[in-house]
């Protein structure tokens, strides 16, 4: 069959381009034609698999389905003229989104191919090739490269870009090559396969040597090349660098930016972008060289990086930490392309229902695999965890802790003591999220970009990203003295990270305890965070208890990023209507309007918004009559209006050596306006108290029906589990083993 047909028994395609004569001499002398010892294709999709899909194509179900609607795409496609044009755009632009969408075709092409041996997608594939083969040794470097860089494109702006091409092509490359004749197949070698190799390899080795995903994804289009070309040269400096030293590649990739448990050093949204090239690039390996046992690599890292992918998430969308767009989920196409490699490798009917959830049936011998264990009702529940996720190569770089509980809804509370995250980090150590019933209740802005839209900067990050998204007051942690952590010095950022003191879970108790203490000089920062819930009355807090610690006397602000409509405050706002100021000047404080302003008495000051969920919520905090509240809301000096409309409040403390936060956040009731009810809209919180018993510390939470909760929890790094403490309150003494536990009283 076609799939398994030899280099010198190539098929003549009989329609051709005509494509100007000539190359030039520096082309003819990148390297002579390869060997071929390999079949066709050989990297992510076998021989073995072709003939599994050419016969599941003839039988009904979610593999057909799929097929169907690509070959019915793709040969829409075809009756377009051949578009390769000269590269002028940045990201969003025509060129650039052309050339993504040739490199797509070019693949589903491929495949529909070696599928159906109809020769007009090999054709177009094959042209489409010789086309780039003539313009790609024409290319100066890329028109709208940023200044100064070093990682431009050609065909794209930046070489990152470049090497998704080539990553692409390459399989496109591989699936058609049993098509061409000798000529054509050098011809497409020598004018574009080569070159691109050797610009994003030899001509970029700051990049392909680069520990970062950008690096991740030149090593594994330049190591494909390798095994389609026949070039072992390749594939050993894809997977050691360069130099073969092992400083770089993709081995070291593989130890470095994933920490033992899978998490991606620059956070869930780029470990998703990068997840594509170390899963296609592992597939390949295992696939030409079983040997290296890649998927074993590291106590299986690959397999543990897309399982961490998937828990980073929430209602099938990502946390947004670090540079982060909001609206990627688990149904991006390279969560796809990992949870069906992942199920083709271990057939794990939970990966089936993400599959089910992700609804996209790849066409792949492991895309088969994943459409026949749907159809015959294999899947089985995903489990969503709470669990600590540590950082760092050697897991010792704090961690970004997860924690869940599915009582009165869903709900997810993301605390981040982890590491910088390179430059895509955010100066956030400590900050927390909550998302409930679907929605995202205490935020992160994310990213401030507008992904692929030319009129905002070519679709690359805004100035905002580094005045606003990437500053410690656009997160929910501590700023001291209105300057952002590290002072916004990344590489001191960079080699400082929090400590994890404590992890822990149980049915009604998920805890979890950080500190830092280089954010600032000579400050100490310590915060706990705690998803509980009563099994007595089903209702759930999120606790905030943070420390702040120095010699000096400093203003302390901690923000609270909302989503949704300020409903009430329980003391009162001194506001701004007619004469709107921003809060500050720099580090972020320049972009933020000062609403409102109040300072409550000693006691507890309570704040309620409601969400597009239905459901109020109530942050309530413990006051010292001394802290003041302000309203925000951002976008000020944004005269291109770059930024979200985004509310939040800052409890500030100012001229202190020392302070403790405390507060929780409560959800209750709810608001339905199309059958016109409300229910429970205001908190049922009405006494909350903080207090140190030796190591151990109490927080309760009295409520309107006397009922009160006391979450007891020791604080100090490392405990027994076994260890039995115990506490009087009111007047009783009580005990309880290991980290935590929660009381409930009746009064």
């Amino acid at each position: 069959m076609l799939a398994n047909s030899a280099f010198h028994t190539r098929k003549t395609l009989a329609a051709g381009i005509t494509l100007a004569a000539g190359m030039t001499a520096a082309m003819l002398v990148l390297s002579p034609l390869a060997a071929y010892a390999a079949d066709h294709p050989n990297l992510v999709i076998s021989a073995a698999d072709v003939d599994a899909m050419q016969g599941a194509i003839k039988q009904p179900g979610r593999f057909r389905n799929a097929f169907l609607a690509t070959q019915s795409a793709v040969d829409r496609a075809l009756q377009a003229p051949l578009a390769i044009p000269m590269p002028a755009d940045a990201g969003g632009g025509y060129t650039h989104e052309q050339h993504k969408k040739n490199y797509q075709l070019m693949y589903n092409a491929g495949v529909l191919y070696q599928i159906t041996q109809d020769p007009k997608y090999a054709e177009r594939v094959r042209d489409m090739l010789l086309a780039y083969a003539e313009l790609y040794p024409t290319l100066p470097l890329h028109p709208k490269r940023r200044s100064g860089a070093d990682n431009p494109g050609k065909l794209f702006w930046q070489s990152l870009n470049e090497a998704v091409w080539l990553v692409y092509t390459i399989q496109a490359y591989d699936l058609i090559l049993p098509s061409l004749t000798d000529a054509e197949a050098k011809k497409i070698e020598q004018g574009a396969i080569r070159p691109v190799a050797k610009f994003l390899s030899i001509d970029s080795p700051k990049t392909f040597n680069k520990v970062h995903n950008h690096g991740t994804w030149l090593t594994a289009g330049v190591g494909m090349a390798g095994y389609v070309l026949d070039e072992p040269e390749w594939v050993e400096q894809a997977l050691l660098d360069l130099d073969k030293s092992g400083k770089g590649g993709f081995l070291r990739q593989l130890s470095t930016l994933f920490s033992p448990d899978g998490y991606y050093n620059e956070g869930p949204y780029y470990q998703r972008y990068a997840l594509m090239p170390f899963v296609t690039f592992a597939k390949a390996i295992e696939n030409n060289e079983p040997e290296r046992g890649i998927f074993e690599y590291r106590d299986g890292i690959v397999m543990k990086a897309i399982d961490t992918t998937i828990q980073l998430s929430y209602d099938n969308l990502f946390f947004p930490i670090n540079d982060a767009i909001k609206s990627k989920g688990i149904d991006t196409s390279e969560l796809v392309l990992g949870v069906t490699i992942a199920y083709g490798h271990s057939g794990d009917p939970q990966l089936l229902d993400i599959a089910a959830k992700q609804d996209q049936i790849l066409l792949s011998g492991d895309g088969l695999k994943v459409a026949n264990a749907l159809d015959a009702g294999q899947q089985q529940p995903y489990t969503f965890k709470s669990f600590a996720f540590r950082d760092g190569k050697d897991g010792d770089e704090g961690a970004l802790v997860v924690l869940r509980q599915q009582t009165d809804g869903d709900q997810a509370l993301v605390f981040k003591p982890a590491a910088q995250g390179m430059g895509h980090g955010h100066f956030d150590k400590l900050t927390w999220q909550f998302y409930d019933r679907g929605e995202e209740i205490v935020t992160d802005y994310g990213a401030a970009r507008f992904l692929n839209v030319e009129a905002k900067n070519g679709g690359r990050y805004l100035e905002e990203n580094e005045t606003w998204a990437k500053q410690t007051v656009a997160h929910n942690t501590v700023v001291v003295d209105e300057t952002s952590h590290f002072d916004n010095n990344l590489k001191v950022a960079n080699q400082n990270h929090p400590d994890l003191l404590f992890f822990h879970a149980d049915d009604q108790v998920k805890i979890s305890a950080a500190e830092i203490d280089s954010a600032y000089p000579g400050v100490r920062l310590k915060r706990t965070m705690a998803l509980v819930n009563s099994p007595e009355n089903g209702k759930t807090f999120a606790i905030d208890v943070f420390d702040v610690a120095s010699s000096k006397e400093h203003q302390l602000d901690l923000p609270l990023h909302y989503n949704g409509q300020l409903v009430d405050t329980s003391f009162r706002l001194q506001g701004f209507t007619d004469n709107l100021k921003a809060l500050g000047t720099n580090h972020g404080y320049q972009h933020l309007w000062l609403k409102a302003r109040g300072k409550p008495e000693s006691g507890l000051a309570q704040v309620t918004w409601l969400n597009d969920n239905g459901r109020f919520y109530t942050q309530s905090s413990l006051m010292d009559g001394a802290t003041e509240l302000l309203f925000t809301e951002l976008g000020a000096n944004d005269p291109n209006f770059n930024l979200r409309s985004e509310k939040g409040f800052i409890a500030r403390r100012d001229g202190v050596k020392s302070h403790t936060f405390v507060s929780v956040l409560e959800p209750h009731g709810q608001y339905n306006p199309s059958k016109e009810f409300t229910l429970e809209a205001e908190s049922q919180v009405n006494a909350l108290d903080h207090q140190r018993v030796g190591d151990l510390e109490l927080i309760t939470i009295g409520t309107k029906d006397g009922v009160t909760q006391l979450l007891a929890y020791h604080r100090s790094k490392g405990i027994a589990a076994d260890a039995r403490h115990t506490f009087k309150f009111g007047g009783s003494e009580y005990s309880f083993t290991g980290r935590a536990k929660l009381f409930q009283f009746n009064n």
